[in-house]
């Protein structure tokens, strides 16, 4: 490579939790740059998630990032062409990859919901999949299904 790679950026903590990584939730959750509304969305759908599950022993927050850890993908399949023939290669994730891809699945199935408010949508994603439900946990599940099914060119790693 001729030029050198860029530097990562620095995600400051969120005000509430002082956590970096619902920061970096926001801002994928954020339209426009508006990052305090982005807030205002994450944190009403923090509160919602606390009145849907009241006898539960642990916080939103805690909730929340078992919720991300349930949806986040292990393996993904990249596409490979080799001869003539384009292959499905499994390939395992990185960490930070992995994170952005479990937070943009949970964001995107959430929008997806009908009717209601983000709040209400993005609350209600967050408890399927803590409970290992929903659109965002089948993403996951499929991408593990293609990588299983493709375990065969594993060999053509990149």
């Amino acid at each position: 490579m001729r030029k050198a790679k860029p530097k990562k950026r620095v995600v400051l903590p969120d005000p509430v939790f002082n956590e970096s990584m619902v920061t970096k939730f926001v801002n994928h959750l954020m339209y426009d740059g508006k990052k305090s509304t982005a807030f205002d969305i994450f944190y009403s759908s923090l509160d919602v998630v606390k009145n849907k599950l009241p006898n539960d022993e642990k916080t939103p927050l805690e909730i929340w990032k078992k919720a991300l850890e349930n949806v986040t993908p292990l393996v993904e399949v990249k596409s490979r062409r080799i001869g003539g023939a384009t292959f499905q290669v499994p390939t395992e994730i990185r960490p930070d990859r992995k994170e952005s891809i479990s937070m943009k699945n949970l964001i995107l199935f959430a929008r997806k919901r009908g009717g209601r408010s983000m709040a209400d949508k993005l609350a209600a994603e967050i408890v399927d999949a803590y409970n290992n439900q929903g659109g965002a946990f089948k993403r996951k599940e499929d991408m593990h299904r293609m990588a299983e099914a493709n375990r065969a060119f594993a060999y053509f790693k990149f």
